[in-house]
């Protein structure tokens, strides 16, 4: 990953920072390939090291031949000074939403004990703003997923007829997706219906699915580490005198957001494109969420899209689309897409139909 690390070494000189630890687990990923569960990078402007134990080692080498390889064994405090020794390095980073409060003791422990002018700085964000936008071989992965999903949907929601539990629906969708070559899902599917539907993240039940109520689906795939998100309401029947206005609000506002949506804004600008059009239909105070997030390694990254984001978009960068409303008692539509943006517009990467019926 030379031009990541690249881009990496450049943030830690503007920040005036000599290197930088990285334990999350995305991020560790992201700049050597690694997909162990334990591990950690040190990068400078001339060393890429991978920490990590005895479990990992064959991993790390076949994942990783670019990064050199230190062996971990025992507690932090017994190998970090080990790592740092004869390293010109003075300020170190570390990602201070990923060190537990246990594992910050222990870091500083070992650094009061060496014989150094060592400083630990706490870092948020750095390697996530490389993440927001991604390159060639992401966008290819991500597509994919976006193609799998979609396949699942178009291909079980036909199926669906009154009776089926909500939680039956979402081990269709899942199992087509996996048979079809999804990893494991980035996130647990979303089936709700009637009532249920009201919770932005509610988990499937029992409940048995009714004709003439909204049915909420949001749902993932994930190829290559990169995960899609699309989310679908349909009903069975003709819904009642709610259901197809509501229908038209949200997909008003979001196709509003898809054509109106230039890079330069920021994520409140962009937010309200889609709010305005739902605060105006009079249900401002039912869209409780932010209008959408990055996706790619992690299924919720950057940039953010909401009422207090400042994440600027620019071209490469993944992202949800997804107002809804949500209307306690009766239920709840949301409408998702999983789009990119190129030469400052949005191309949608999921395609399912968004008719309701």
């Amino acid at each position: 990953m030379p031009h990541r690390l690249k881009d990496l070494r450049k943030c830690l000189a503007d920040s005036g920072l000599d290197a930088i630890l990285v334990s999350q687990a995305e991020n560790r990923r992201y700049l050597s390939g690694f997909t162990g569960s334990a591990g950690l990078l040190l990068i400078s402007q001339d060393t890429a090291i991978l920490c990590t134990d005895f479990r990992y080692v064959k991993q790390a080498e076949s994942e990783a031949p670019d990064f050199e390889l230190f062996r971990i064994q025992g507690g932090l405090p017994e190998w970090f000074p080990a790592l740092l020794a004869d390293r010109d390095i003075h300020r170190l980073g570390f990602e201070e939403k990923e060190v537990s409060y246990f594992t910050y003791r222990e870091l500083t422990a070992a650094v009061s004990e060496m014989d150094s002018a060592l400083i630990i700085v706490p870092i948020n964000g750095l390697v996530e703003s490389l993440r927001a936008v991604k390159d060639g071989e992401e966008l290819k992965c991500l597509e994919k997923a976006a193609v799998l999903s979609d396949a699942a949907l178009e291909e079980v929601l036909p199926r669906v007829k009154p009776g089926t539990s909500e939680r039956e629906l979402a081990w269709n969708l899942e199992s087509f997706m996996r048979q079809n070559g999804s990893e494991p899902l980035p996130f647990d599917i979303i089936v709700a219906s009637g009532p249920n539907s009201a919770l932005p993240h509610a988990k499937p039940t029992d409940k048995p699915i009714s004709q003439n109520e909204p049915i909420v689906i949001d749902l993932g795939a994930r190829v290559g580490g990169y995960s899609s998100d699309i989310s679908r309401t349909i009903c069975l029947g003709e819904g009642d005198n709610t259901f197809p206005r509501i229908y038209d609000i949200v997909l008003g506002a979001q196709l509003t957001a898809i054509a109106t949506l230039q890079a330069g804004m920021n994520g409140e600008q962009v937010d309200r494109l889609a709010r305005t059009v739902i605060s105006q239909a009079g249900y401002g105070e039912n869209f409780g969420h932010g209008l959408g997030h990055g996706v790619g390694l992690a299924a919720h990254e950057e940039p953010r899209l909401g009422p207090n984001s400042s994440d600027v978009l620019t071209d490469g960068m993944v992202f949800t689309i997804e107002p809804g409303i949500y209307i306690d008692g009766w239920g709840g539509i949301r409408i998702e897409d999983t789009v990119v943006l190129e030469e400052g517009k949005v191309r949608p990467l999921t395609k399912a139909r968004k008719t309701w019926r």
